[in-house]
């Protein structure tokens, strides 16, 4: 699917797709420069065929990724966004946001009726686009990354 994305001059518009191997390089080296504590290719190989890794394509390139998935718990079917990120030199062109958007519908449709993520406490950026989607700190988990930096809980309701 090919979607318009707000504030790109260039062309202007992005594909969003399910991830394929060929995209798991440029996966990781976003992963890479965008978190000092990046996934491992084999993370990311483990979620191919999953309806919830999605890559953005733009120009013929990977300009961003999401993963997420669907567990069932007590007869709940949580979402659970465990990794999203966008190409250093794309952020701001609203990619982020076609992603997560898209993301949300692909939880939705495999029926989730939450959907949960976690943020680094320093990352303001990411933590006013998730408000911006009706996602609300949940609880403080300290030390979840490398020990040093506490990460927010966000929860979102889907649905009515």
């Amino acid at each position: 699917m090919t979607v318009p994305v707000p504030g790109s001059d260039d062309a202007g518009e992005v594909s969003i797709r399910p991830a394929e191997r060929v995209d798991l390089l440029a996966v990781v080296r976003i992963e890479t420069a965008s978190f000092p504590q990046p996934w491992p290719y084999e993370a990311f190989e483990g979620f191919l065929g999953d309806p919830g890794f999605l890559v953005a394509i733009e120009d013929g390139a990977v300009a961003g990724y999401v993963v997420a998935d669907v567990t069932t718990t007590y007869g709940r079917h949580l979402g659970h966004i465990k990794d999203i990120a966008v190409h250093p030199d794309r952020r701001g062109a609203g990619i982020g946001s076609t992603l997560l958007s898209r993301s949300l519908s692909v939880l939705a449709a495999r029926g989730a009726d939450t959907v949960k993520l976690e943020v680094r406490e320093s990352n303001d950026g990411a933590k006013r686009l998730y408000r911006e989607f009706g996602f609300e700190p949940l609880r403080r988990v300290p030390g979840y990354y490398d020990g040093k930096e506490d990460a927010i809980v966000m929860i979102r309701k889907l649905g009515s």
